[in-house]
C-alpha cells in the first residue's frame, strides 16, 4: 500500500537530499569515531609501554600503527564507511540518475516487519498471486527456450500519424506505457505492450511524437542489427 502522499512527492529530489545528508552524517561519525578510538586506544598503548610490559624496543609509532589497523578492522568503521559510501551513491543517483533508492534498513524492515502485515491483507487474494506468479515462471522457461535473434520493426502510417510496432524476444525492462522511447532522431510515446507466441513474443506498440524533449525518464532505443520488415505509408 503506497501512502497518500506518495504521488507528490519528488523522490529524485528527496533521494538526493537523503543521501547527502546520510554521507555527510557517517563522514562526521566515522571521524568522530577514529578521534575517540584512537586517543584511547593509543593512549592505553602508551601506558602500557612506559610500564615497561612491552619491552624496550617498542616505539610510540609502532602502538599508532597498531592502533590504526584495529580501528580500520572495527565493525563500526566498516559500518560507518558503508552508510557513508551508499549516501554517495543514492545521492549520484537520485541528483544525475533520476533514479529512488531507499537504505538497507528500511528495505529491510520492509521485508521483515510490514511484509508480515501485508500477508494478512493478501491471504484473501493468494489465488490470482500464485496464477501471477506462475505466469511468470512459463514466461521465463519459454523465453529460456527461444533462440536469440534481433528486434523486429515495422513501421506503419495511417490518419493519426505514424505507428512502430517492436517485436522482440526478450522482455524489455521498464518498457511500460506511457513511457517515451527514443530511436535514432525520433520520439515515440509506448502505447501497449503485449505477449504471444513465436521467436519474438514480446510486442511493443509505439507512436512518433510530433516533437520530443531529451531528459532522464526516456527510453533510449539503439538496437545494433535491427531488422526492418515493413515500411507502410
Amino acid at each position: 500500500m503506497s501512502l497518500p502522499f506518495a504521488k507528490k512527492v519528488q523522490w529524485e529530489r528527496a533521494t538526493a537530499i537523503s543521501g547527502f545528508a546520510e554521507a555527510l552524517l557517517a563522514l562526521a561519525a566515522l571521524m568522530y569515531w577514529y578521534s575517540y578510538a584512537m586517543s584511547i586506544w593509543v593512549g592505553n598503548g602508551t601506558s602500557v609501554a612506559l610500564s615497561g610490559k612491552m619491552g624496550p624496543e617498542v616505539r610510540f609509532q609502532d602502538i599508532g600503527g597498531a592502533a590504526l589497523i584495529v580501528w580500520w578492522m572495527h565493525p563500526v568503521t566498516w559500518l560507518l564507511a558503508y552508510f557513508g559510501l551508499e549516501g554517495a551513491v543514492r545521492l549520484c543517483a537520485g541528483a544525475f540518475g533520476g533514479h529512488s533508492c531507499g537504505t538497507f534498513p528500511l528495505f529491510l524492515a520492509d521485508k521483515i516487519v510490514i511484509m508480515s502485515f501485508r500477508r494478512r491483507k493478501d491471504a484473501g487474494d493468494g489465488g490470482g498471486n500464485i496464477s501471477s506468479f506462475a505466469g511468470a515462471v512459463r514466461e521465463r522457461m519459454h523465453v529460456a527456450r527461444l533462440q536469440e535473434v534481433p528486434d523486429e520493426l515495422c513501421f506503419t502510417k495511417n490518419e493519426s500519424g505514424e505507428i512502430l510496432e517492436i517485436r522482440a524476444c526478450r522482455r524489455k525492462q521498464d518498457w511500460t506505457p506511457p513511457r517515451t522511447v527514443r530511436y535514432l532522431d525520433g520520439y515515440y510515446r509506448l502505447e501497449a505492450d503485449s505477449s504471444a507466441g513465436g521467436a519474438r513474443p514480446f510486442l511493443y506498440r509505439l507512436r512518433r511524437l510530433a516533437a520530443g524533449v531529451p531528459g532522464r525518464t526516456v527510453l533510449l532505443y539503439a538496437p545494433p542489427d535491427a531488422v526492418i520488415r515493413n515500411v507502410g505509408s
